[in-house]
């Protein structure tokens, strides 16, 4: 029984998407234009049954002074919890680095075509303690203004849950200040 139970698991790895299968997909993602001024988001958190435990909506706003880019997000829960994130990016040809208060180290991601595919760890707070999640994270950018974005998390190579989110540009300016504190930085290495 363990070696079908390893077979299935070699199986569907293989089954699992390559970036390069988004390779000349149109349009072509590139964050410092997608994530460029003014962003609305909607998403929910689904735990590792598929159950929806969370449903949010986020504001986003997208700056970038050429390879380096800021995207200040700001979350509203349904249970009314409200939670901030801003990322320092940097873009190196087709790779992309990111950093977060909340996220252990550097996010390292790559775009091939309509989609960005990277990983990062994590800290989310799970009844009263801190949780280390690596998160699995793929962007499909649909059309000119619009971005799905699926996300699974996982815990000891288990998945625990997965986000799903729906990106919508706005504008492509500003249509409020950038939080305190968010502003164009270099990503360290």
């Amino acid at each position: 029984m363990k070696y079908f139970s390893l077979i299935c698991w070699v199986l569907l790895a293989g089954c699992a998407a390559n970036l390069e299968d988004y390779q000349g997909e149109q349009p072509e993602l590139v964050l410092s234009e997608f994530f460029n001024g003014h962003l609305e988001a909607h998403g929910m958190v689904q735990d590792s049954s598929g159950k929806v435990v969370r449903r949010f909506r986020a504001d986003l706003l997208g700056h970038w002074q050429g390879e380096l880019g800021v995207l200040d997000e700001q979350f509203y829960f349904a249970d009314g919890e409200q939670q901030s994130r801003c990322w320092q990016l940097q873009r190196e040809a087709d790779k992309y680095r990111g950093q977060a208060a909340d996220v252990v180290g550097t996010a390292v991601g790559q775009v091939a075509g309509n989609a960005l595919h990277w990983n990062y760890q994590l800290k989310v707070p799970v009844d009263g303690t801190e949780w280390v999640l690596t998160l699995d994270d793929w962007m499909y950018q649909l059309d000119q203004a619009h971005l799905m974005n699926r996300t699974g998390m996982y815990k000891f190579g288990i998945k625990v849950g997965e986000i799903t989110l729906f990106i919508r540009k706005v504008s492509h300016t500003a249509h409020r200040p950038l939080t305190a504190g968010c502003h164009l930085g270099e990503v360290a290495a």
